[in-house]
């Protein structure tokens, strides 16, 4: 009985190191495993070596490939075949790129992966089949919700829940012509209904849009929604829960502003041409190079230089208003391109007859040049009649989801 007993245990101990040694095999064996598959791009990247850097003060595109040991005749035969896709020229400094190579012996160059910015990238295939084309990186749309309260300023209170500058922007921009902002008081709140746009699913790039807000003001709510009006616009007006235009017709000024140098005037002493003679139209100072925009929707019908006017824009709004700007430093619009109210279309310069930075601002009533100050001038287009259904079908979800919100207390 003993040497059985004896027996058990030993054959219950050798089992026993049996199992700890296949236990340990399978420990091992779960600690080799295989790399992840890493794709961008459009490119399995562990089929490649992959070089990242950013373009230097001084890079060339021929020198990026000269250092991989690509031959100077190989990157001109390059440069001409993909001249109409990619500029190599026009390489900026700080902007990311890839170059894929070869895992061969010789590590050949692939492929040279531009970004031109955070989403938008250029592909060169630099071996044999030489090409190129630009591709997005896969962008995904998430909707968010956010309410807040005022106790010192718009600005602040957005930050305190970690939200972007960009944001604080957008909804001031929304509500310019119905709320003084330097006016807002402590209790005034917000709610909002937008959209962000995320690469891969997880980098967040930016504000897509804002389709709804509500901001109670001196405790009355001003409604706002998204919608868009003219299919033949690039963007979306803004509109009450009544369908009325939050936005004037015109803004104040071609820019944001420091001071007004110069007003509209019959007799002004003219600082170039040393004599006096009519201004017909405002000087807005401003740094060279601040943006300029359109002070209402409308379509270009200059965009010229002239020795007095220097870089100038001229944009019709309709049968009564058209506008032009003046001395730019470079302009940014063509001639028959529609913009809209707000949109860049040139830089503030010098260029023309001028002693400094500014834009001159020409202001036309029916052909007449006149003061913009002096005008009484309208408010916003409003919905067509024709378009409210829709723009009311359109917007009862959104101001549904508004509603819901809980404002948030102080």
């Amino acid at each position: 009985m003993k040497k059985l007993s004896c027996l058990l245990i030993i054959a219950l101990a050798f089992a026993a190191c049996n199992n700890d040694e296949k236990n340990q095999d399978l420990v091992e064996v779960k600690k080799v495993e295989k790399a992840p598959i890493l794709k961008e791009y459009g490119f399995v990247l562990n089929n490649y070596e992959v070089v990242r850097d950013t373009i230097q003060s001084g890079d060339s595109f021929g020198e990026l490939l000269d250092r991989q040991g690509v031959s100077r005749s190989k990157v001109f035969d390059i440069t001409q075949k993909v001249s109409e896709t990619f500029n190599p020229t026009r390489l900026v400094v700080g902007k990311p790129y890839v170059i894929l190579k070869a895992k061969d012996s010789a590590r050949t160059p692939q492929f040279f992966i531009y970004e031109n910015d955070k989403i938008d990238y250029t592909v060169v295939n630099v071996a044999d089949d030489i090409a190129a084309y630009k591709a997005q990186k896969p962008v995904s749309i998430k909707r968010r919700t956010v309410s807040g309260v005022i106790v010192n300023n718009l600005s602040e209170a957005m930050q305190n829940q970690g939200l972007s500058v960009l944001l604080s922007h957008k909804l001031s921009s929304i509500y310019q012509w119905s709320i003084d902002f330097w006016k807002l008081q402590k209790g005034d709140q917000f709610k909002m209904v937008y959209n962000e746009r995320y690469i891969n699913d997880t980098i967040y790039a930016g504000v897509e849009n804002i389709e709804g807000a509500v901001f109670v003001h001196q405790g009355r709510p001003y409604y706002a929604f998204s919608y868009l009006a003219d299919p033949e616009m690039s963007g979306s007006d803004f509109y009450d829960e009544e369908a009325r235009p939050l936005e004037s017709f015109f803004l104040k000024a071609p820019l944001n502003f420091s001071r007004i140098s110069s007003r509209y005037s019959g007799n002004r002493y003219h600082p170039v041409q040393k004599r006096w003679k009519a201004h017909k139209g405002t000087d807005y100072a401003a740094p060279h190079g601040t943006p300029i925009w359109s002070t209402a929707n409308g379509t270009v019908i200059a965009s010229s230089y002239t020795s007095g006017n220097g870089n100038y824009v001229k944009v019709k709004h309709n049968e009564t208003y058209t506008t032009q700007y003046l001395h730019m430093s470079k302009r940014n619009v063509r001639v028959g391109q529609r913009v809209r109210q707000g949109d860049v279309i040139g830089y503030v310069g010098s260029t023309g007859l001028a002693t400094g930075p500014h834009v001159c601002y020409r202001f036309w009533v029916r052909g007449k040049q006149v003061d913009p100050f002096r005008q009484n001038l309208p408010a916003a287009e409003p919905i067509a009649d024709n378009l409210k259904e829709d723009y009311f079908a359109a917007i009862k979800p959104v101001k549904i989801k508004l509603d819901k919100i809980p404002f948030k207390e102080i």
